[in-house]
């Protein structure tokens, strides 16, 4: 795997036809920001995580893969986009020629990271769900006009700053969320988000750790 790298991989011809399409896609249908910023930082911070509970190189990098293809599949559609991506997935990574166990992990890890669908499975897929359900921003709003937000634009552009905190000493993985209440309100943040929260703690549990999420800070899960 030395010969490839996440940074790489999104340079990729395929990769980056993909991400392009898949988010312009998404921008017609009113979806946040799911370009290759996202998938670059999806891709760091799961490599950062895995880094930190003491996996190995070949793990970390194996996530960072997986996290800068895990959007691929929007191109072809977003509901399904997991599955769609992993399909994708298997097939770049097999022209580049990337071992098979390999390219099954990263594929199994795309195909279960979307929460309508999925679910941690190992701890690829556990790092890659928490790294894309903790990458919330107000500049991955791509609306601009406040008066015509809908309730996820006002619920990501609500969030002013948000950080995430691995402690393995604690055995505790933290998204720390300032929330402007006057955009937002916390009710309608969880309505949405609640789901992918969720989905994070049973991920971090996978990794035997705790997922806590705190709001303007207040302990919430």
């Amino acid at each position: 795997m030395e010969e490839l790298n996440y940074k790489e991989l999104l340079q990729n011809e395929e990769v980056k036809a993909f991400l392009t399409k898949g988010n312009a896609n998404l921008g017609i249908l009113g979806y946040t920001d799911h370009s290759e910023k996202h998938c670059a930082i999806v891709a760091k911070r799961a490599g950062m995580i895995l880094e930190k509970f003491g996996y190995s190189k070949h793990e970390i990098e194996l996530a960072e893969l997986a996290g800068a293809m895990h959007d691929i599949g929007n191109v072809i559609n977003r509901k399904n986009h997991g599955e769609y991506g992993a399909i994708l997935a298997y097939s770049i990574l097999e022209k580049l020629k990337v071992p098979l166990e390999d390219r099954v992990l990263i594929m199994s890890a795309i195909g279960n990271h979307d929460e309508s669908t999925g679910g941690a499975v190992d701890p690829i897929s556990a790092a890659l769900i928490l790294a894309d359900k903790t990458d919330v921003r107000r500049n991955r709003v791509r609306n601009k006009e406040k008066a015509s937000f809908d309730k996820h634009d006002r619920v990501n552009y609500a969030v002013t700053n948000a950080t995430v905190k691995v402690s393995p000493q604690k055995h505790l993985i933290t998204l720390n969320l300032q929330i402007d209440e006057e955009i937002c309100t916390m009710y309608e943040y969880f309505e949405i988000f609640l789901g992918r929260m969720m989905m994070c703690r049973k991920a971090a549990e996978l990794l035997g750790a705790r997922f806590k999420l705190t709001a303007n800070g207040s302990k919430v899960l």
